[in-house]
């Protein structure tokens, strides 16, 4: 794997549900991604009336795409390919901040282990002002090609 750019290419999601912008540093141990929640996600027409707040749900699935997934497909760079499998296996998150249109996030995730293809991270998500948006713990199956 030549990058962080060949990353971003086998991921599984498009737009309107691919919720990674850039890859910042990727690592063994961790990765740092970032991603803009625009004012016209699909989700804000009806999560709140007159008040659009992004929903806890896409904010966990955008700190396991870049926490979990991106990490996965970088530790399985010899075997990573279009055909992957990934699944969420678990995840208990913490909320503590909203995040509103147009604001930008950033994910920290830090590996806690890789095993038989699990992935366990912890991952927190900051927004502009380095305030903790959530926190957590996040843990996917990562299967290299379809079976």
């Amino acid at each position: 794997m030549d990058g962080l750019k060949d990353i971003l290419a086998l991921l599984p999601y498009t737009r309107p549900f691919l919720f990674v912008d850039s890859l910042e540093a990727i690592s063994e141990n961790g990765v740092e991604g970032s991603y803009r929640f625009r004012e016209d996600e699909f989700f804000y027409k009806g999560h709140f009336k007159g008040n659009p707040v992004t929903p806890g749900v896409i904010l966990t699935e955008c700190m396991a795409q870049i926490g979990v997934v991106c990490l996965g497909i970088y530790l399985m760079a010899e075997k990573a390919s279009e055909e992957m499998q990934i699944a969420l296996s678990h995840n208990e998150v913490d909320f503590y901040k909203a995040v509103y249109p147009g604001e930008t996030v950033r994910i920290f995730s830090e590996k806690e282990y890789f095993r038989f293809n699990k992935l366990k991270c912890k991952v927190k998500m900051l927004n502009e002002n380095d305030e903790i948006v959530c926190k957590g713990s996040i843990s996917g199956m990562i299967v290299p090609q379809a079976i």
